[in-house]
């Protein structure tokens, strides 16, 4: 790893309240990793009985829907905003459920379930190949499998069969 600031190569140093941190002893700080931060959407029906995965150019999987927080935007906002740029439709209600740092991508994900107005998805082709609605034991199965979104899949069909969104 290497400074933000100056680019010398850092080392591990323990900081008392920190543990391990990469040190520069050219700036004399320690440099905390930095990562992007993205949201990540369970997205159900009114009904809350289907789900709605999403395959991606050049992918044989289905995922959920997901996308980068931009500088200066609530999570909140990235929830709303990107399901609407990737199907055209609104988000009636969500609600956060859970994190979990994504390696692959360096990103820190943080999930919401959330709710889709009534309506045909209209997908950004360039994109997105396929969205499709499915009951819980299919979205299950059809999920990109040992994947963070099937993480947050499972979670959200238990607190959606439980009733508690």
């Amino acid at each position: 790893m290497y400074c933000i600031k100056c680019g010398e190569k850092t080392s591990l140093v323990y900081n008392k309240s920190e543990g391990l941190v990469p040190y520069c002893k050219n700036c004399g700080e320690y440099r905390f990793p930095q990562f992007a931060t993205a949201v990540s959407m369970v997205v159900t029906n009114r009904q809350k009985n289907k789900i709605l995965l999403a395959k991606h150019v050049d992918s044989e999987d289905y995922i959920l829907f997901a996308g980068y927080v931009k500088k200066g935007e609530t999570a909140e906002k990235a929830v709303t905003r990107e399901f609407k740029e990737e199907t055209k439709l609104n988000t009636v209600k969500f609600k956060f459920m859970s994190s979990r740092y994504h390696e692959p991508k360096n990103v820190l994900m943080l999930n919401f379930l959330s709710v889709a107005e009534d309506g045909e998805p209209v997908i950004d082709r360039e994109e997105i190949a396929e969205v499709k609605w499915f009951d819980f034991d299919q979205a299950l199965e059809a999920i990109k499998k040992d994947s963070t979104a099937e993480a947050f899949l499972k979670v959200a069909i238990t607190e959606l069969k439980n009733n508690k969104f």
